[in-house]
């Protein structure tokens, strides 16, 4: 699956592609975000596959789930 997810210095500064195209994953989760189908993005970009974006997901997915976020904690002054 992350054989589709490239990363390129001279590619879009070395983001996280699809591909090897100058295509970002970033832009490709941020429509799913926006309620993009998958339909509708294959619309805007031909050459990408589902295959893509299904790894796009599973990419931000990986990503997340590493994260970790401390509370805030109001100490109230």
């Amino acid at each position: 699956m992350f054989n589709r997810i490239t990363f390129h210095p001279k590619i879009m500064g070395g983001r996280a592609c699809i591909r090897g195209m100058r295509i970002p994953v970033s832009v490709i989760v941020g429509q799913i975000a926006h309620e993009a189908s998958f339909e509708k993005i294959l619309e805007g970009y031909p050459d990408l596959e589902r295959e893509d974006i299904q790894a796009c997901l599973v990419y931000a997915r990986r990503l997340v789930g590493h994260e970790r976020v401390e509370p805030f904690l109001e100490t109230g002054t």
